[in-house]
């Protein structure tokens, strides 16, 4: 049995788009086509409010605010 919390979030969508396309190609305009649908768009939606990661640099001036590449020069 697998642990949710072991399924990445893009796992999950693949998995609703995949559900998504058996159900409305079989049973197009159904309730459970409409359902597979709605949690399609949940979990899309949730990934676009997730934060991006940080790249190198964002690391780095985090732990280090001072050094010079990380100053910030307003015009």
């Amino acid at each position: 049995m697998t642990n949710t919390k072991d399924i990445t979030l893009e796992e999950r969508i693949e998995a609703a788009r995949k559900e998504v396309a058996m159900l409305c190609e079989t049973k197009a305009g159904s309730a459970d086509c409409a359902v597979a649908q709605d949690s399609l768009e949940e979990l899309l939606a949730a990934k676009s409010h997730q934060q991006p990661a940080k790249n190198s640099l964002e690391q780095f001036c985090d732990e280090n605010p001072d050094a010079a590449e990380c100053r910030l020069y307003e015009d």
